[in-house]
């Protein structure tokens, strides 16, 4: 099968990220696939994911921007929090006329790698294939941003401030750029250098040439507020464009969860943001 023959026939049908063997997954051991609610908390956990994939979810064609955003859900690099912070993410991007891809990239940690390793070649084959699918999704390839809450959030910086070079053997879909025109950072996880914590991690390496970002996190969030701020700190001074705000209350994991804190508005302020920036004109 090749990526060229993978019609999307519904709305959200996997499509696979990659066309044969994924790379770097030979002697890995990996259990079954799993999806579950097991603490009865209303988040849905996905498991084992050996055999990344994303999945399309088109805006209403009266309201469709032509904007599309790729959409990572966090988990500490260990699971996937699939619908607070995956499908139900997908659905309000719908509704603001943003087309949504929902992916979802290799977790748990593999042995001997990095956290990052996996999910970051994952991440950067999603946008290059969601580029490749600009004709036949009808979306505009010059408005691709990329979306991540906690270690989606991480992943997220990481993409954005990548040079472009990839870690895996490139195919005719590697083309097309893997860097996103924008990116949104819901607590993005793991920024904070431990080494210097006035600094951001080493994997993280923001330019004048970063696009455009916007940061969302609240001061309770007392393992991760910091590093959305050294993130804010190095784009402000890169000269790149970037918002951030932290909310006085709430803490971690919020996603599209209906809760009373005034964080959990945090969706509006994003669309108001990537309607200011014109990611959402119509071209």
């Amino acid at each position: 099968m090749t990526l060229s023959s993978l019609v999307l026939a519904d709305p959200g049908i996997p499509i696979p990220l990659w066309t044969g063997a994924v790379p770097g997954e030979e002697g890995q051991i990996i259990g079954e696939e799993k999806v579950a609610d097991r603490n009865n908390d209303g988040i849905t956990r996905t498991s084992n994911v050996s055999k990344p994939t994303i999945a399309f979810y088109p805006a209403p064609a009266d309201k469709n921007t032509g904007a599309v955003v790729v959409v990572a859900p966090g988990g500490g690099y260990g699971i996937l929090a699939s619908k607070h912070e995956g499908s139900d993410v997908c659905t309000w991007l719908n509704g603001i006329g943003v087309n949504a891809v929902l992916l979802k990239y290799r977790v748990p940690r593999r042995k001997n790698l990095e956290k990052h390793h996996a999910p970051l070649q994952d991440a950067q084959r999603a946008v290059s294939l969601v580029r490749s699918k600009a004709a036949e999704w009808k979306i505009d390839p010059k408005r691709v941003g990329f979306l991540g809450f906690s270690a989606g959030g991480h992943l997220t910086a990481m993409v954005l401030t990548s040079d472009g070079s990839v870690s895996y053997p490139k195919e005719a879909v590697d083309k097309h750029s893997p860097i996103p025109n924008f990116g949104v950072l819901v607590y993005p996880a793991y920024l904070k250098n431990e080494k210097d914590p006035n600094a951001l991690v080493p994997e993280v390496k923001v330019t004048k040439s970063t696009p455009p970002s916007f940061v969302v996190v609240a001061h309770g969030d007392k393992r991760f507020v910091e590093g959305s701020a050294l993130y804010y700190l190095a784009m402000q001074r890169a000269g790149a464009e970037c918002e951030l705000h932290i909310y006085g209350k709430g803490g971690h994991g919020f996603g599209m969860k209906d809760i009373p804190q005034r964080v959990g508005g945090w969706p509006d302020r994003a669309a108001g943001w990537m309607k200011e920036m014109e990611f959402l004109e119509k071209k």
